[in-house]
């Protein structure tokens, strides 16, 4: 059971995000418990859906961002994250079972995703404070400056939900997957 209220139906959230659940519900088929959670702070929500929006039309493709996800969830020991990617990356992006575990790891099998996952991973480690051979080597792999930005900005973004959801102790509504700081 969450340590924070979640509105069990759209209805039962605070009106000013019962739009914004609406459209998470029409583009996932349902609104998934982070959703609700974070639809307590209409603005929380609101800005959750803004950043995730506008980093959905960035120059990263759907499967390196699922990476990112999976690892920083991996981590941060987070296990609703963890879940919900898995789901993600396999069903909407496409990731194998190996890929998968080994975005978990902090890597890919993929030679260029593989500098942006253990990128992100530097960055979560560091807190923000990569060094220059993790830089040179996300460039090398032939990232740019955009890029690398929301590489950073998918990092912080997936911090905030791992967080949140950890703080809150969200129920899993994904076939459950748990990281290994939770075993």
């Amino acid at each position: 059971m969450s340590r924070i209220a979640i509105p069990t139906t759209i209805e039962a959230a605070p009106a000013a995000s019962q739009t914004a659940l609406r459209e998470v519900e029409k583009q996932l088929g349902s609104a998934p418990n982070l959703f609700r959670l974070a639809a307590q702070s209409p603005a929380a929500l609101e800005g959750y859906l803004g950043i995730f929006g506008a980093l959905g039309k960035g120059q990263l493709p759907a499967p390196t961002r699922e990476r990112i996800a999976l690892a920083i969830a991996e981590y941060n020991g987070c296990d609703y994250c963890l879940a919900a990617h898995t789901y993600l990356g396999t069903k909407l992006a496409k990731l194998s079972a190996e890929e998968i575990a080994a975005n978990r790891e902090g890597r890919s099998t993929d030679a260029k995703a593989d500098a942006a996952v253990r990128f992100a991973v530097a960055v979560a480690t560091a807190r923000g404070h990569a060094s220059d051979a993790d830089l040179a080597a996300v460039r090398a792999a032939g990232y740019d400056d955009a890029q690398i930005i929301e590489i950073v900005q998918h990092v912080a973004l997936n911090v905030w939900t791992n967080y949140l959801n950890s703080v809150a102790e969200t129920e899993i509504d994904f076939p459950v997957v748990t990281t290994a700081k939770a075993s």
